[in-house]
């Protein structure tokens, strides 16, 4: 600490002008506040579009529903794995701040293209009513129009991808993590960001779902497009308030370069006589001392080599006397911050099979809707609007959560955190499994309703509501807040101070993943149970015809596997932040 003065500088930050950041003047809630009401507006962008883009794939562009669903999970999933190029840049080159307002501008050039096709007839294929005239298919979307919707599409994932992967960092840098008060406010931002995430989600599935069904879709694309657009001077705006981290230089080589010169190193040394023999007996108390130098960049740089740590000891065979070539020198404290980042891997693997339940939300749940009831009274709700549920349920649950439930839970506990991250991503993975077995039982119920009415074929809506759909948004909804504030908190408080713009997106890494599971699984169920002799449960003329109560029932079975594999690593994980351990 600069001796508490106002005035002193925040070590290895600055302003947006490139001068020293000052304490009294830069950072706190205030400037947080800036990255809380643009993320409202750039999550209303991207999902303004990507809730409902399942029914615009096939309607419009006239792609087959597993084609569209396909398509819809891999726009999905490379948005959000493009967050690590995000994160990774603003670590290693530029910073949050410059991220962010790049990945703006290529999220605007994206929604303007798909506004321009979405407005003209000529750059979507004909239109044409297979009811009417059953004998003669839709021309599916091809050529120039195919490669324009694409790239509009990916121009949209690449800019959310930059801005997933540098804003929440962005937001939660503006926090002292030394003291008691700051890692509270860090923790409460994170709590809001997924508020303001489902603000934006609100409006999203409510309002520009219901323009986009009744209006047209490129009156949809363009409440996006001036909705990123409007983002961009809102978070110019707090400039004046923002400390902004030093980039460190690129983790990704750090983490190379201590990996290949173990490996390297290992395979060279024979003699016990080396660095390596002695390292064996390294005594423990160096393990709090390289945890304090994390604590800010100016501790980090100056902290003077310690003996590493006894754990994953295979990487202490990087800091051997003699490395291979002098490019693989590494420190010990470049040993100990890969060490940190392979323990979290795990806990990030185990998010994986969550994020690909939350997959059927964008796809199948709302295919099921659209063969339901949806009028509440006279008012007809569009199927892509179902998110509503869980959305409103985490602007509910999300300031109960940090303004009741925690404070409660810090009384109870005695500790700075009350309930820890991993035991929040617990819970919201337990309630994945509960999700999915009540979607295949509401299938169930949905499917018998259609056999018994004569409607297996009908395009009309089943004599059931849509409310049956509801309760897996509910289950889903309340897993994902659980989960995603939990790994946003947990990998930017772990994770060294050079890698956490990195390490933070890892969270929106593990929803692509999911995403992209969740195409693979399909196929792989497609293929399997084609092979087997049977019709093929992910196949037919229209929904009613799946069989997709049983594959319900296998993301069931998943996640509970899953579970208990989570189970296994979080029983063994070692905080290392201040505030996990007390």
């Amino acid at each position: 600490m600069e001796g508490g003065h106002e005035d002193s500088s925040w070590e290895g930050y600055v302003d947006w002008r490139n001068r020293p950041a000052l304490r009294g003047r830069r950072g706190g809630m205030l400037a947080a506040s800036f990255v809380l009401v643009a993320e409202v507006l750039e999550n209303l962008a991207y999902l303004a579009n990507a809730s409902n883009l399942v029914l615009y794939l096939s309607k419009y562009m006239h792609l087959s529903p597993s084609k569209s669903a396909n398509n819809v999970t891999n726009f999905m999933g490379t948005a959000f794995l493009l967050a690590l190029l995000g994160g990774f840049l603003s670590d290693a080159f530029f910073t949050t701040y410059h991220i962010y307002l790049i990945s703006a501008l290529i999220e605007f050039l994206g929604l303007i293209i798909l506004t321009m096709q979405a407005r003209t007839p000529s750059l979507k294929p004909p239109e044409c009513n297979p009811s009417s005239t059953p004998s003669i298919p839709c021309q599916e979307v091809g050529g120039g129009k195919a490669a324009m919707l694409f790239i509009g599409l990916y121009l949209v994932a690449l800019g959310v991808g930059g801005i997933k992967g540098s804003l929440p960092t962005h937001g939660a840098e503006q926090f002292d993590q030394n003291t008691p008060q700051g890692r509270k406010q860090r923790s409460t931002f994170f709590n809001y960001f997924v508020f303001c995430l489902s603000c934006g989600a609100l409006i999203a599935v409510t309002f520009v779902v219901w323009v986009e069904d009744n209006k047209g879709w490129e009156w949809g694309f363009a409440i996006a497009t001036i909705a990123i657009l409007l983002s961009i001077p809102i978070f110019l705006a707090g400039s004046t308030f923002y400390r902004i981290k030093i980039p460190f230089g690129s983790p990704i080589t750090t983490i190379c370069k201590v990996l290949v010169a173990a490996m390297l190193n290992s395979c060279m040394s024979s003699s016990p006589s080396n660095a390596i023999a002695n390292l064996a007996t390294s005594p423990c108390h160096q393990t709090e001392a390289s945890e304090e130098a994390e604590q800010n960049a100016k501790q980090s740089e100056q902290q003077p080599d310690q003996l590493p740590t006894e754990s994953l000891k295979f990487l202490n065979r990087a800091v051997v006397n003699k490395p291979a070539h002098p490019a693989l020198e590494c420190s010990v404290r470049q040993v100990e911050e890969v060490k940190i980042v392979l323990k979290i891997l795990p806990i990030f693997a185990c998010t994986i099979i969550l994020n690909c339940c939350l997959a059927q939300l964008s796809t199948f749940s709302v295919e099921q809707a659209a063969t339901m009831n949806t009028k509440l009274g006279s008012l007809k709700i569009p199927p892509a609007s179902l998110p509503v549920f869980p959305v409103v349920f985490i602007m509910i649950l999300a300031p109960v959560y940090d303004h009741f439930i925690i404070p409660f839970a810090r009384r109870v506990t005695k500790t700075e955190m009350g309930i820890t991250h991993l035991q929040r991503i617990g819970i919201g993975l337990f309630l994945s499994i509960i999700a999915m077995a009540v979607a295949a039982l509401v299938e169930i119920k949905r499917k018998r309703v259609a056999t018994d009415s004569g409607r297996l074929d009908s395009t009309n809506p089943l004599p059931i509501t849509f409310f049956w759909i509801a309760l897996q948004y509910l289950f889903l909804g309340s897993a994902d807040l659980f989960t995603l504030a939990g790994l946003l908190e947990f990998f930017f408080t772990e994770a060294p101070s050079s890698m956490r713009s990195l390490a933070t997106s890892l969270s929106w890494v593990s929803l692509a993943m999911g995403y992209y599971l969740s195409s693979v699984i399909v196929s792989m169920v497609n293929n399997v149970t084609d092979d087997s002799g049977h019709k093929p449960w992910l196949s037919g003329h229209t929904i009613n015809h799946y069989h997709l109560e049983r594959f319900y029932w296998l993301m069931c079975l998943l996640s509970s596997l899953n579970f208990l594999h989570y189970l296994f690593w979080a029983m063994r994980y070692k905080y290392r932040s201040a505030g996990a351990r007390k």
